[in-house]
C-alpha cells in the first residue's frame, strides 16, 4: 500500500516532551488520553432540533437512534460521528479537499498528496454535484452538518481527539472548521477511487510491455476470466464488448469538450486522421512514453488511501431463498474487503423514525461511514441489501501530445490545453501553487510532483508529429470526474421495499459501481448492477485491445468513450430458480451476454467455493441459518493449494532437511487446504508459493510490478505449470543454465523451508500460519514509521493472528512480495473483512454483525478496540432492531432536545 506507507513514514517526527506527557496521561488514567472522550449519558440541548431524540448504546457503545422527523435522525447522527469519530472526519476531509499540509504539516509525503488530489479535483467535482441533488437530500446533508457542528461547538481541538493534541507538538492548530455539507460528498470521491476497478492492470500491462517488448507475452499476465469453471453473477441479456458505434449521448468528464464529436477524426484540413498500429506500439514501448507513465503510477500512489487497495479489496456478498431456511425468509450475508486500518473503517448505527409518514421515511440500521449520513449496507424494515465491488473499468489513461505551443493533438488538430490555478496552504511552510493541466479526457497526472515532467530530448517514434512536438503526457479519464447523484443514491436504498426500488437507487449510484446484491422480508432475492459504465468503440486494427485493458492514444478520437451504458441494461436478476445469488467480484454473466463492463475481473476462486458450499448445504437438505451463513464468510479453505501442490510434490527433493518440511505438504493435502491460525502446512506452503513467484517473475518484470500472490497469480502459474519448459521458468540471470519447471520448484521448497526455520524453528511440526500471518491496524496518521513507540502503541492496536488468506472466502490479503525490516517475506495482512453481517429477513433481531476493532476512534475508549478479538475469532455480535431488543440490550441513553 505505497499510498498509506509513504504517508506514514513521513508524516511526523514527535518530539520527545510529548511522550513524557502521554505516559503521565496514561499513568493516571485521564489526562490528554481520555480528554476526548464523550458522555454518551444524560441529557444535552441543541439547537435546530424540531423534538427530542434518543440515542440509545449498547455495550459495544454502538447507537440506535430514535427521532420523530428524517431531519433530526440526520442531525443526531452527525452528533454522534462527531463524539466517537471527529478527527478520522476531518482527516478524511482534509485528504478529500487537497489540504493535508493544513493539517499535519510541512512534509513531502502530505504536499504529494495535495498535488494530485488537487489536480483530479475532488472538491470542485463534489460541489458541482450538490447542485444535483433534490431538495429533500441536501436538506438531510444540511442537518447532518449541523449535528456535526452542533458537537463542535465550544470545544477545542484537544476535546476532540487525542490526535490533535500530538500534531499540536508539530504544528499550528487554529479552530476547527465547521462541518459542511460537501465535506460529506467529497468522500464519495475517495470511495470512488479506491474502489475504481483495474487501473492497476492497465499501467501494469504498459510497464511490462516496456520489459517484455512484447504485447502476447504481456498479455499472458492477464489471463482471461475462466468462464468454463468459475460461475459468473447471473447471465445477461444484451450485446457484449467494446461498442461499434457511437449512441446519441458523447461521453463527457471533467475537462471533457462535449462537441468532440463534431470534430472526431479529421484535421484542422478535415483529412481523416487515425493512428497506426506500428505508432501506437511504439509510443506505448518507449521510453519517453514510458516514463510518462511511469510518472502518472508514482503521482497516483501519493493518493492516501482511504478504503483499500490492491487484489485484496473486494468483498464477498451472497443470499439464500427462503425455500432453502430455517425460518423460511431470506438470509443475506456480507463482508467487504477493505483496509483495515485503526480505527476501522465503518461505523454501526440504527436509524429509527418514529413520527408519522409525512415526517419519517427511515428505519434502517447498519454500517455507516463517519461524515457522511445515512447507512451505506445495511437492512431497513422490509429489505437488506448488502455491496461488493462490481470492478468494472470506469478509469482510462490516456497518452496526449503536448506541444511546447501549450497545445495537444487531437485527431490531426492542436487543441489548447485547459489550465488552472491551486494555491496549497502548508502549516509552518509558506504556500505551494500549482498549476493543473486538463485536456478533454481528463487531468494530466504524469506531472504533477515536481520531479516530473515531459522531456523533449528523447527521440520520438517514427510517424510522430512535426515541429514544435513536446513530448508525451498521460491524462486519466474517470467516470468519478462527472458529477453525478450517488449522494441521493444513499437515502434512496436506506429507503428501498423491493426489487423496483433498488434498481431506481442503483440508477442513481454512478460511483463508485457497486454489486447490489438484496432480499426482502415478502421472500424476494436479487441482484442489481449499478453504475456508471463507459461504452468504448472496438477500434479496427488496433494494435493493442481498444476496451480501456491498455492505455490508449488520446490523438486519435476513435479510441474516445462513446457514452454510457444506461441503467437500465445493467445486469440484473430477481428470484433465480437456483435459489440463491453469490456475488464475489467474480464475472457479472458469461461470456458474450451482458453490456461489456471490464476484462480484469476477479478471478473467482471466493466466488466459487461460497457456490460450492450454499450448494453443498441446498443438496444435504439441511435448512440454511445464521450460523451456517457466517460459517461461509469464515470458511478457509485456499484454492492455491490443490491447484499448486501436485506439481511440487512431483518434484525430487533429495534433503531429508527439506522433506521434512515438504512432509507438510501433504499432510494439509489431506486436511483439505485449510488456512487455520495453527496450519503448519498453510505456513509452508504460503512462503513456497512466494518463493514461486520470486524465483519466476523477477528477473522478467520491473520492480513495481513484483506478483503480490493473488487470484490473477494463480491463473497465469496454473497455465505455465502445464509446460516444464516455458520461457517463464529460465532464470535470466544464470549464466549457460536454463531452469525449468521443476528446478524452480525445487528451489522454492528449499528456500522456504530455510526462511520458515530462520522465523519459527528447526521443527516443521511447530510452525503455525498464525505467527505469520496477522492482522496488525494502523492509525492512518499516527501509526507508523517517524513516530514514537509510545505514540504508535496509543493509536495501534496490538497485532492478532487471524486465519484465512488471498483469494480465499475468508479473504485476510497479504502481499507476497512484502518483505520486513529485516528483509523477510512479510504475511501481514493488507486487506480484508472490514466486517461481517449476516440479517434474518424473518427475525431481524436475530441478524450478527461485528467490526474490526470498534465504535470509537479514541484510543482511551473502552469502545476503541472491543471487538477486534471476536472478529479475528469469526465470532459476532447480536444486532438488535427492534425497539424491544434495543432497550434489552440498553447500555447508556443519551437524550438530546431542543433549546428552552
Amino acid at each position: 500500500m505505497q499510498g498509506r506507507s509513504a504517508l506514514q513514514k513521513a508524516l511526523l517526527i514527535v518530539p520527545a516532551v510529548l511522550v513524557v506527557v502521554l505516559v503521565a496521561g496514561l499513568l493516571v488514567g485521564a489526562g490528554v488520553v481520555r480528554r476526548p472522550l464523550p458522555d454518551h449519558t444524560g441529557s444535552q440541548r441543541l439547537e435546530g432540533l424540531d423534538g427530542t431524540v434518543e440515542i440509545i448504546r449498547d455495550e459495544l457503545g454502538v447507537p440506535q437512534i430514535y427521532a420523530g422527523t428524517d431531519a433530526d435522525l440526520m442531525r443526531a447522527q452527525g452528533y454522534v460521528h462527531a463524539q466517537d469519530r471527529f478527527f478520522e472526519m476531518d482527516y478524511r476531509r482534509h485528504v478529500t479537499a487537497g489540504r493535508l499540509s493544513e493539517l499535519v504539516g510541512d512534509n513531502e509525503a502530505a504536499l504529494s498528496a495535495d498535488l494530485v488530489i488537487r489536480t483530479f479535483g475532488w472538491r470542485q467535482v463534489a460541489e458541482q454535484e450538490w447542485d444535483l441533488l433534490t431538495d429533500e437530500s441536501r436538506a438531510l446533508y444540511e442537518a447532518y452538518a449541523d449535528g456535526v457542528n452542533a458537537y463542535l461547538d465550544s470545544r477545542e481541538a484537544s476535546e476532540l481527539g487525542l490526535e490533535y493534541t500530538v500534531l499540536g507538538t508539530t504544528t499550528e492548530l487554529g479552530p476547527i472548521e465547521p462541518w459542511e455539507p460537501v465535506d460529506s460528498l467529497a468522500w464519495l470521491k475517495a470511495m470512488a477511487w479506491d474502489l475504481r476497478g483495474n487501473y492497476d492492470a492497465e499501467l501494469g500491462r504498459a510497464a511490462n510491455l516496456r520489459t517484455l517488448g512484447d504485447v502476447a507475452r504481456t498479455e499472458e499476465l492477464y489471463p482471461e476470466y475462466p468462464y468454463d469453471s468459475h460461475t459468473p453473477i447471473i447471465a445477461g441479456a444484451s450485446t457484449p464488448g467494446p461498442a461499434a458505434a457511437q449512441p446519441e449521448q458523447p461521453a463527457a468528464s471533467a475537462g471533457t469538450d462535449t462537441n468532440a464529436a463534431g470534430r472526431e477524426g479529421t484535421t484542422a484540413e478535415g483529412d481523416v486522421v487515425a493512428a497506426s498500429g506500428a505508432e501506437v506500439t511504439a509510443a506505448l514501448g518507449g521510453f519517453e512514453a514510458g516514463q510518462a507513465l511511469a510518472d502518472a503510477a508514482r503521482a497516483l500512489d501519493a493518493v492516501p488511501v482511504l478504503l483499500g487497495e490492491g487484489e485484496g479489496v473486494g468483498s464477498n456478498s451472497f443470499v439464500v431463498s427462503g425455500e432453502h431456511t430455517a425460518s423460511g425468509k431470506p438470509l443475506l450475508a456480507n463482508d467487504p474487503h477493505l483496509a483495515l486500518d485503526a480505527p476501522g473503517l465503518w461505523y454501526q448505527v440504527g436509524l429509527h423514525c418514529t413520527g408519522g409518514e409525512e415526517a419519517c421515511s427511515l428505519d434502517v440500521a447498519g454500517f455507516s461511514f463517519a461524515g457522511l449520513p445515512g447507512v451505506v449496507i445495511g437492512h431497513n424494515d422490509q429489505l437488506a441489501w448488502g455491496l461488493t465491488n462490481l470492478g468494472a473499468d470506469v478509469t482510462d489513461f490516456t497518452l496526449e501530445r503536448l506541444y511546447d505551443d501549450g497545445t495537444y493533438l487531437r485527431d490531426g488538430a492542436r487543441v489548447p490545453l485547459q489550465t488552472r490555478r491551486e494555491t496549497i496552504e502548508v502549516n509552518g511552510g509558506e504556500p505551494v501553487i500549482t498549476t493543473v493541466t486538463t485536456t478533454e479526457h481528463g487531468p494530466i497526472v504524469s506531472e504533477v510532483l515536481a520531479d516530473t515532467g515531459v522531456a523533449g530530448s528523447v527521440p520520438v517514434p517514427e510517424g510522430a508529429p512535426p515541429a514544435g512536438f513536446s513530448g508525451y503526457a498521460v491524462a486519466l479519464q474517470w467516470t468519478a470526474l462527472t458529477p453525478g447523484r450517488t449522494g441521493d443514491a444513499i437515502f434512496a436504498i436506506n429507503r428501498a421495499r423491493d426489487a423496483e426500488d433498488i434498481a431506481a437507487a442503483a440508477a442513481l449510484l454512478e460511483v463508485p459501481a457497486q454489486n447490489i446484491v438484496f432480499a426482502t422480508a415478502d421472500g424476494d432475492i436479487g441482484y442489481q448492477a449499478p453504475g456508471k459504465i463507459p461504452v468504448r468503440a472496438a477500434v479496427p486494427d488496433a494494435p493493442v485491445p481498444s476496451d480501456g485493458s491498455w492505455p490508449r492514444p488520446g490523438w486519435d478520437s476513435r479510441y474516445d468513450w462513446q457514452g454510457f451504458v444506461p441503467p437500465e441494461d445493467m445486469p440484473s436478476a430477481l428470484n433465480p430458480p437456483e435459489g440463491f445469488v453469490s456475488a464475489a467480484n467474480q464475472a457479472v454473466a458469461p461470456a458474450g451476454q451482458g453490456p461489456f463492463l471490464t476484462t480484469d475481473w476477479d478471478a473467482g476462486f471466493r466466488s466459487q467455493r461460497i457456490r460450492a458450499l450454499i450448494e453443498h448445504e441446498i443438496s444435504q437438505g439441511e435448512p440454511v441459518d445464521v450460523a451456517d451463513m457466517n460459517a461461509i464468510m469464515l470458511d478457509d479453505a485456499s484454492p492455491f493449494g490443490p491447484a499448486v501442490l501436485p506439481a511440487l510434490l512431483s518434484v525430487d527433493v533429495d534433503d531429508p532437511f527439506v522433506e521434512d518440511a515438504v512432509d507438510l505438504l501433504r499432510e494439509w493435502s489431506a486436511e483439505g487446504f485449510p488456512a487455520h491460525t495453527s496450519s503448519a502446512g498453510a505456513a509452508y506452503f504460503n512462503a513456497v508459493w512466494g518463493n514461486v513467484l520470486q524465483l519466476t517473475f523477477a528477473d522478467d518484470l520491473p520492480a513495481s510490478q513484483a506478483p503480490d500472490g493473488g487470484a490473477r497469480w494463480l491463473l497465469v502459474v496454473q497455465r505455465l505449470l502445464e509446460d516444464p519448459q516455458d520461457p517463464w521458468w529460465d532464470d535470466r540471470t544464470t549464466v549457460n543454465i536454463v531452469e525449468g519447471r521443476d528446478e524452480i520448484l525445487r528451489q522454492a521448497l528449499v528456500l522456504a523451508r530455510q526462511q520458515l526455520t530462520n522465523t519459527m524453528g528447526k521443527d516443521p511440526g511447530g510452525w503455525q500460519w498464525g505467527k505469520l500471518h496477522r492482522f496488525a491496524p494502523q492509525h492512518p496518521v499516527l501509526g507508523g514509521e517517524g513516530v514514537p513507540t509510545l505514540v504508535r502503541r496509543v493509536f495501534n492496536p496490538g497485532a492478532v493472528e487471524v486465519a484465512g488468506g488471498t483469494s480465499i472466502v475468508d479473504a485476510t490479503s497479504f502481499d507476497t512480495a512484502a518483505v520486513d525490516e529485516l528483509g523477510r517475506p512479510d504475511f501481514t495482512v493488507t486487506a480484508g473483512p472490514s466486517m461481517r453481517m449476516v440479517v434474518d429477513l424473518a427475525d431481524l433481531d436475530a441478524s450478527t454483525w461485528v467490526t474490526t476493532t470498534g465504535s470509537s476512534g479514541h484510543p482511551g475508549s473502552d469502545h476503541y478496540t472491543d471487538q477486534i478479538d471476536a472478529w479475528a475469532a469469526g465470532e459476532t455480535f447480536p444486532w438488535p432492531f427492534s425497539r424491544e431488543a434495543v432497550e434489552e440490550a440498553a447500555s447508556a441513553t443519551l437524550t438530546l432536545a431542543p433549546p428552552e
